[in-house]
């Protein structure tokens, strides 16, 4: 039955330094009962990681994203606010156990700044 449960792709990028977001990220994860399947690295400035969570704790995983201080994409709200809505009703079903399948895919922009936008869009104009 586990390989056919649906995977949720989720998207997020920081400013913060990798190496103080990912100890917090990985801490959040598996204090909201959620476990790290892989986690690898795409390139030098992105990531991925593959968990499982039972749907129960959807709710605790959304705002620990948001407190390690995660930008999370429109798309990666909309996914984490209808899982958090479909929670609510899992409880009456017969599934409280439910596993949910997710992919974070976490972009780094530290070195990004606000002046080297500038700088491309004055470039571009």
């Amino acid at each position: 039955m586990e390989s056919s449960m649906q995977t949720h792709d989720l998207r997020g990028y920081s400013y913060q330094d990798r190496q103080g977001l990912l100890p917090n990220l990985t801490s959040a994860f598996t204090q909201c009962g959620g476990w790290v399947l892989e986690r690898k690295t795409i390139s030098a400035t992105s990531m991925e990681f593959r968990i499982e969570i039972q749907l129960h704790g959807i709710v605790e995983l959304y705002s620990s994203l948001v407190a390690t201080g995660l930008e999370l994409t429109r798309g990666t709200h909309a996914t984490l606010t209808a899982l958090c809505n479909s929670r609510k009703h899992i409880g009456r079903s017969h599934q409280p156990g439910r596993l949910v399948s997710i992919r974070l895919e976490l972009s780094f922009l530290e070195d990004v700044t606000l002046h080297s936008l500038l700088m491309t869009g004055s470039g571009l104009a």
